[in-house]
């Protein structure tokens, strides 16, 4: 554990989206063990609702909020009741909604999904960031976690949107960690491969695909808690990229040493993958 001395995470007062499942739950749950107090945001009520309840009993104190990340309106509204119940600006800001996608192929993937998937995914982190950052900022402390993603990187076949997606969520990241130099605020991005959480249930995943993904995640996944801490201890340590994972570290190597083969490897994965043959069209 990271001495308090350093500890940005120790005793903070933090918002974490999508705290209802998953990562995101698991986050909140670990603040809270570490003397938080946690504004849990949801679009879904209840959920946030309960995992409050997961943060009282390990002795933090949490709000929930109620919050479609994909409108602006909503995470302004999110940011002015923090900054209420806070009485003052959060230090902790954990961009961590998201939808899963993927399954179809660039020209079969409706424009719809592809629209849906950046909204919720990229634009929901522009919007934390463009909402809670000027407050942070003049607070003069404080730091930002985007979850991200390996597919960011990785590229994989036929889950474009979600992979351009997270590409996004990492240029962002790597673009303010850039504007934060000096100014007392850091800033961390996840990027994990297979986290055993709900996402592989997403209304925008084939089934199929949702399908072979679960399975892969129960066998050979991290627990949210486990990542939920190591990216908590490497921002304490000012890292700016988690990586949690050995295949995940393996991808970015290899394509950063030989780009060229990892996209071919990466197609041919593609078609052996067991996904099912796709209608000609466009969706």
């Amino acid at each position: 554990m990271i001495g308090l001395s350093r500890s940005k995470t120790s005793g903070a007062a933090a918002v974490v989206t999508g705290a209802g499942s998953g990562i995101g739950r698991a986050f909140a749950v670990e603040l809270a063990r570490r003397g938080a107090r946690v504004v849990c945001s949801d679009i879904n009520q209840d959920s946030a609702q309960a995992t409050v309840a997961l943060v009282e009993a390990a002795g933090g104190t949490g709000l929930p909020v109620p919050c479609d990340v994909g409108s602006s309106e909503n995470v302004a509204a999110l940011r002015d009741r923090s900054l209420e119940w806070f009485d003052g600006a959060p230090t902790l800001l954990i961009n961590n909604a998201g939808i899963g996608a993927g399954g179809h192929s660039v020209g079969r993937s409706s424009l719809a999904d592809w629209e849906r998937t950046l909204q919720i995914n990229l634009w929901g982190v522009i919007y934390g960031c463009h909402h809670f950052l000027p407050v942070m900022k003049q607070a003069g402390r404080g730091g930002v976690i985007n979850v991200a993603s390996a597919a960011g990187f990785a590229a994989g076949p036929r889950m474009a949107a979600y992979n351009v997606s997270k590409a996004g969520v990492m240029s962002l990241s790597e673009t303010l960690a850039a504007e934060l130099a000096g100014t007392g605020l850091r800033v961390t991005m996840l990027c994990p491969t297979f986290v055993k959480t709900n996402i592989f249930s997403g209304e925008l995943i084939e089934a199929s695909a949702a399908g072979t993904a679960s399975r892969i995640a129960g066998f050979m996944g991290m627990s949210p808690e486990k990542v939920a801490r190591m990216t908590l201890d490497g921002h304490d340590r000012g890292r700016l990229y988690v990586v949690p994972q050995l295949d995940a570290r393996a991808i970015w190597l290899a394509k950063r040493l030989t780009p060229t083969s990892h996209a071919r490897v990466g197609g041919l994965l593609g078609r052996l993958a067991p996904f099912p043959p796709e209608e000609e069209g466009i969706r």
